[in-house]
């Protein structure tokens, strides 16, 4: 399936477009191809070591590492160090400052000068801890197992596989675990500064979250938070509509949101959820808490409403166009009442631009050319934002690498211990052809 191409708004990476059009014309010319043999050998290591990757899995989600547990976060951490350092990288833990409450970040980095630098994307953090690692056949229970520990196993054994035939000789890569994926840290420019910077040194971002089927990620979908506030004149409720009165807070309220649903429903990829609504003569609500309260009389007229919700686009074009939309839709008010909006920016949209469909054209010819199948576009409907959105408007890149399953953010979540494999060969490949180009 094929979306629309926004233009890029950073820096051109056309000379890497041109190189991949052109790999892959040439291989589609002739369908599959026979592997080299150091090719061969790569895949050949996956094999040889599928069980320790099953292993490693287990133990790092043997370490509960939810957001808010900053010593688990830091323990998985340790294990992935120590990992990435055996394979030659410089691998240190960055740490935030105390106030954020985040445990910090992995980077680890070959500072080569071959083929394209890559940037390489996981995270070592959950969303819920308590369930441990439980193999019933091909299946691995258990939190984290495949949103993201079964995502960073993948983008490590790629790693070995290259590193057993030295093919990582000489190559620039970076890989980021970041420790608050789930959570990220406020404020943003901090928690994720270090992820930018190294994507200004880097060409090309791959990112490990969970694959679905047979498919990558060309885009994902950004995500902003607004706040509406409302208010109106109260009064005894046999006055409302009269001159003097008006229509009240919580009449203004529903019209904003209806005319929201009614004016912006239906365009592709842009939703606006409003998550949770207070109303009344006396409102309190808590914004770090995303909790609120209300009290009022029914023969009073309510005199303020407060509504928060978010707001989700594939394009920073797309995203401004809704903005724009709903600030007049809630400039239109009722009789006596005010009303005003505000947007928080959390996620920028990955868009899918053209040098996104080129190196999914690589993928999927890696991929035909190891006997695994082809790889297509998964809907960027289907996904939320992710840490490669930070990077995205800066380099071309996927996601959705990582190994399949599902549950995800549940106690049933569980990975495909048969998917490792095929997603640790097809990673493998794609990393090795892109670091020869």
């Amino acid at each position: 399936m094929m979306f629309r191409c926004w233009r890029r708004t950073a820096r051109t990476t056309t000379a890497l477009l041109i190189a991949l059009t052109l790999f892959c014309a040439a291989q589609d010319k002739a369908g599959a191809q026979t592997l080299s043999a150091e090719e061969r050998r790569i895949a050949d290591y996956v094999d040889a070591h599928s069980e320790d990757a099953v292993r490693l899995l287990e133990q790092t989600v043997n370490v509960a590492s939810a957001t808010g547990n900053l010593e688990g976060v830091k323990r998985v951490g340790r294990i992935f160090q120590n990992e990435f350092s055996l394979l030659g990288f410089n691998a240190k833990w960055i740490e935030m400052p105390p106030s954020m409450n985040r445990a910090g970040h992995l980077f680890a980095e070959r500072a080569g000068r071959k083929g394209r630098r890559l940037l390489l994307i996981g995270h070592i953090d959950t969303v819920l801890e308590g369930k441990p690692f439980v193999r019933d056949g091909a299946i691995a229970r258990g939190n984290g197992t495949v949103d993201m520990k079964g995502g960073d196993i993948v983008l490590l054994f790629a790693l070995k596989a290259l590193h057993s035939t030295g093919a990582l000789d000489a190559t620039r890569i970076i890989v980021v675990l970041t420790g608050d994926e789930e959570n990220v840290g406020s404020p943003i420019e901090v928690s994720r500064r270090e992820l930018m910077e190294a994507a200004r040194r880097s060409d090309v971002a791959l990112a490990f979250e969970a694959g679905i089927e047979d498919t990558a990620t060309v885009a994902r979908r950004g995500s902003s938070d607004w706040k509406l506030q409302v208010t109106g004149v109260t009064g005894h409720s046999s006055g409302i509509f009269s001159q003097g009165v008006g229509s009240g807070a919580i009449f203004e309220a529903a019209r904003i949101l209806n005319a929201f649903h009614e004016q912006l429903k239906g365009e592709q990829y842009l939703t606006f959820n409003p998550s949770v609504i207070v109303g009344g003569t006396d409102v309190t609500f808590d914004d770090s808490q995303e909790r609120g309260s209300a009290g009022g009389k029914t023969n009073v007229i309510a005199q303020s409403v407060t509504v928060r919700g978010d707001l989700r686009f594939i394009s920073e074009q797309q995203r401004e166009s809704a903005k724009s939309r709903m600030r007049e839709i809630v400039s239109r008010n009722l009789p006596n009442t005010k009303a005003q909006i505000t947007f928080e920016d959390n996620y920028p949209a990955m868009s899918p631009t053209k040098e996104n469909y080129a190196l999914l054209q690589l993928l999927d010819q890696s991929s035909r050319d190891l006997g695994l199948g082809k790889i297509e576009a998964f809907d960027p409907g289907g996904r939320g934002a992710g840490d490669i959105s930070f990077v995205a408007p800066l380099i071309s890149g996927l996601d959705g690498l990582g190994a399949r399953g599902g549950g995800s953010h549940t106690p049933e979540e569980f990975a495909e211990l048969d998917s490792l494999a095929v997603q640790i060969k097809r990673a493998a490949l794609l990393i090795y052809r892109l670091t020869r180009q």
